[in-house]
């Protein structure tokens, strides 16, 4: 069977939830779109969106250390600038593009993660910057888009002997058809979907993020130890850039160049 996407994500706000997409434009240079296009920054992160420099991932509200971000649903409408946030009784929906509505948001993650009024998170965009955990490696890399091997996750759920939901890993694109953790030997090689061309160029390695359960918030899975135990490596997934733009969408052919 040949290699398929299986499904196209994208993730508006570092460390909160992604949302599905059917097709996306890719651009040649450029990331995935509207992909960590916003973040919250802790109160002593030091960024500066008039002069955006990629920080560490720990300055900023993310799943690695506040795992009950996974019980947020995040629905980000890119031309509006409207961001709905909802867990249970809780429920935001604001114009983020704003700086009034990036506060509201600041004040609704302050109480839905009950944090003192000195921890207030800081809500910043300053495109074409995104805050990718890779940043920090390369304006390129910043640019990067996140694949995974659904295979992959499948070999490893059985081996652990437990279901290892694949969004735990946050890909851009998810891979179907593909050997189990081929990906990780293709650095250096393409992915050729239609006219759109990805150059492999890093085997992602993984965080304290991939532990917690999407469902509780809890953290159930010690992800990075199990990977290291059982196949001497933290990594799932790869990132590529994009040499030649186009439309890639849900059920095309990826075929893997030289």
């Amino acid at each position: 069977m040949p290699i398929t996407i299986s499904a196209l994500a994208n993730y508006p706000i570092k460390g909160l939830s992604g949302q599905l997409l059917d097709k996306v434009v890719l651009n040649t240079g450029q990331g995935f779109p509207n992909d960590r296009q916003f973040g919250f920054a802790r109160p002593d992160s030091g960024f500066d969106p008039n002069n955006p420099k990629p920080l560490p991932k720990t300055k900023f509200y993310m799943l690695a250390r506040d795992a009950s971000l996974a019980l947020l649903n995040t629905k980000f409408d890119a031309e509006s600038g409207q961001l709905t946030l909802s867990a249970s009784d809780q429920l935001l929906q604001v114009d983020i593009t704003t700086d009034k509505g990036k506060k509201e948001a600041g004040l609704f993650l302050q109480s839905f993660l009950s944090l003192s009024e000195e921890e207030t998170p800081q809500l910043f965009e300053a495109y074409p910057h995104r805050f990718t955990d890779v940043s920090v490696d390369s304006v390129a890399m910043m640019n990067a888009v996140s694949i995974i091997n659904l295979d992959s996750v499948n070999e490893f759920s059985n081996v652990i002997g437990q279901e290892v939901d694949p969004r735990r890993f946050r890909g851009n694109i998810h891979l179907s058809n593909m050997q189990p953790f081929k990906e990780l030997d293709m650095v250096g090689q393409q992915l050729v979907i239609g006219s759109v061309r990805l150059q492999i160029v890093q085997r992602t390695k993984r965080c304290p993020a991939t532990e917690v359960d999407l469902k509780t918030g809890k953290r159930d899975i010690k992800t990075p130890k199990l990977l290291r135990e059982k196949y001497g490596h933290m990594d799932m997934g790869i990132y590529a850039q994009v040499l030649e733009g186009g439309v890639i969408a849900n059920g095309d052919t990826v075929d893997i160049g030289s």
